[in-house]
């Protein structure tokens, strides 16, 4: 039985109604010693809570799109066939380009929101560079199956969830589709191709999106094997004027390393609650040790650019969980790099979807200015729907909605904490 199915949920919720029924029922005509009766009533109260406890665990889950399958939540599952060294730019010296075209059969995706907006659609992806054997979800906008775009290429995003986190979850708790496809045909914003790659790999732990010689190969998988796959079977713009990468929490982290190091392969990057230093999350592969936590500290990497990096990053954040990395990437980007950082109060939700979810009007309104689909009518708004400049904003801009915000109190966090961007996780918990 799915761990995410219906037919689960209406289990769990109809031991949960027995659970609570049995002791009403039967306490007081339990029979036998007492010490069989006592061990009989105990029996029912532990049922009770478990069926209870179970029953949340599912709400939450399904909510939130935390665990995919039961391989995921009990830590089973390993989606790596290998974990070669690739080198600096994670192709091991492969010719990409030169590959043999990558042909893969889709199906409709099922579970919440699947079916919604067009319907997503999934396919197992055998990475070819990275060894990574994985799931991947497209969904594509309303314009794509239309007579008068079928010649067409139309610009593409990687969506990418927290830790623990499933694929899904952009198309199931952030609705994002739902919330895109009025907003597409109505031309406030662009058409793009929607791409949802599993970023939980290994068991028990984050990869944090790097490459890391016999253990996992993430970085390569994300940034080479699924945009080459998406470009082979799909009408796709090519990388990088084309490609965006975007996501929320552990993902957020992922989206801006990926672009700020591989310029050549995205052109912008969203981050909603993000930090810049891996250590960041606990669990993160990235962070074991001081050479390989740099290397995927976006902070760190834009600081020693020799030449800065063409990209355009958007980053929004609470104080303490989000802001300040924003503007510790701001205080070192250079031109042709441009940072827009959003200020968001404290009151807009906390680290949940509830704060991530209204934000995606907003953060595909941006991305429609800033990768030149200007034909869209691009305005950007902020979270709570005033209008703001979010295109061509100078590296070192703060965004708010409609101001430059003022400073929000640092927390007690240390100046270097504040600098590298780690003061972001500082007061904030329950991270995904």
């Amino acid at each position: 039985m799915s761990l995410t199915g219906t037919p689960f949920l209406y289990t769990t919720v109809v031991l949960a109604v027995v659970a609570l029924v049995l002791p009403l029922l039967l306490w007081s005509r339990t029979r036998g010693p007492r010490p069989l009766r006592t061990a009989a009533r105990v029996l029912m109260l532990l049922f009770a809570q478990g069926t209870a406890v179970t029953l949340v665990f599912v709400l939450v889950n399904n909510q939130n799109n935390l665990y995919d399958n039961w391989a995921d939540l009990f830590g089973t599952g390993n989606h790596v066939q290998q974990a070669a060294d690739l080198g600096h730019d994670g192709t091991g010296g492969i010719a990409v380009k030169r590959l043999p075209k990558v042909r893969q059969t889709f199906v409709q995706a099922t579970g919440p929101g699947m079916h919604a907006a067009g319907g997503v659609r999934v396919t197992q992806l055998r990475g070819r560079v990275s060894g990574v054997d994985a799931e991947v979800y497209v969904w594509l906008p309303p314009q794509y199956g239309e007579p008068a775009y079928r010649h067409r290429k139309f610009p593409v995003i990687e969506v990418l969830p927290g830790y623990p986190g499933s694929a899904r979850a952009w198309f199931g708790s952030m609705r994002a589709h739902e919330q895109l496809l009025p907003l597409m045909r109505s031309g406030q914003v662009a058409p793009f191709i929607m791409v949802a790659p599993r970023t939980n790999l290994l068991a028990g732990v984050d990869t944090g999106c790097a490459n890391i010689p016999g253990q996992v190969d993430a970085d390569t998988w994300l940034s080479i094997d699924v945009p080459k796959m998406v470009m082979d079977n799909f009408r796709a713009q090519p990388a990088p004027q084309g490609w965006a990468v975007a996501g929320y929490s552990a993902g957020a982290q992922c989206a801006v390393k990926l672009a700020v190091a591989h310029p050549d392969r995205y052109r912008a990057a969203v981050s909603m609650s993000g930090y810049n230093d891996p250590i960041g999350e606990r669990n993160s592969l990235a962070a074991q040790n001081p050479a390989l936590r740099a290397e995927n500290n976006p902070y760190l990497l834009l600081r020693k650019a020799a030449v800065p990096p063409p990209v355009a990053l958007y980053v929004s954040g609470e104080p303490g969980d989000g802001y300040e990395a924003g503007m510790a990437l701001a205080s070192v980007a250079k031109a042709p790099t441009t940072v827009h950082v959003v200020f968001l109060p404290r009151s807009a939700g906390g680290h949940t979807m509830a704060l991530w979810r209204p934000q995606v009007p907003a953060v595909f309104r941006w991305l429609t200015l800033q990768m030149g689909q200007n034909h869209a009518k691009g305005r950007d708004h902020s979270i709570t729907g005033t209008p703001k400049t979010g295109a061509g904003t100078p590296a070192g801009t703060a965004g708010a909605a409609g101001s430059t915000p003022r400073p929000p109190s640092t927390g007690g966090s240390t100046r270097a904490a504040l600098a590298s961007g780690t003061a972001s996780r500082a007061g904030a918990a329950g991270r995904r």
